[in-house]
């Protein structure tokens, strides 16, 4: 299964990733250096919990004993199980949060699918969709969520999402 889309007028991300709310991070698999050259986003155990929603990648970590969850799913149209799969990612983002654990929410760039996880974990914490899409991009990347039909998935709310598609389907 291919999870990303090419997109070359995207921009690498500046940073491996970015901290959104206390505790809860957004990032990819890779970040621009100082110079410029792309560089390998590598979670070791700065995190107590790690999602990764691309097919878990050798050497990209996290640390042996770092809890991780891999939930590789695409960058465009979601079925009903995968969207039952990022609103469970988010569940578990937001009990770990509860715990008082940090946890890492990833894809390949770290804009579009770890913003769904990250939007819909914030949406369960009292935020709005726009205002959880708002404060991903202020702390994340003017880019994060450029997939509009994940913003639609947002603004329906992802339940509505998931059994619209599973009536599709």
């Amino acid at each position: 299964m291919r999870t990303r889309r090419k997109q070359p007028d995207v921009p690498v991300p500046d940073l491996p990733w970015n901290e959104i709310v206390p505790g809860l991070w957004m990032g990819g698999h890779e970040f621009r250096g100082p110079g410029g050259e792309r560089r390998l986003a590598v979670a070791r155990g700065e995190f107590d919990l790690v999602q990764t929603l691309t097919r878990a990648r050798q050497g990209h970590g996290p640390d042996p004993g770092v809890r991780h969850q891999v939930w590789p799913i695409p960058d465009g149209p979601l079925d009903g199980t995968q969207l039952a799969g990022v609103i469970r990612l988010a569940q578990a983002a937001e009990e770990a949060l509860d715990q008082g654990l940090t946890v890492l929410v990833r894809c390949y760039s770290g804009y579009n699918r770890s913003g769904l996880v990250v939007a819909h974990t914030l949406m369960g914490r009292g935020h709005s969709a726009d205002g959880a899409i708002r404060q991903i991009r202020s702390r994340r990347s003017p880019w994060a969520l450029h997939n509009e039909l994940f913003v639609e998935y947002l603004r329906a709310g992802l339940s509505t999402a998931r059994l619209l598609e599973e009536l599709a389907e």
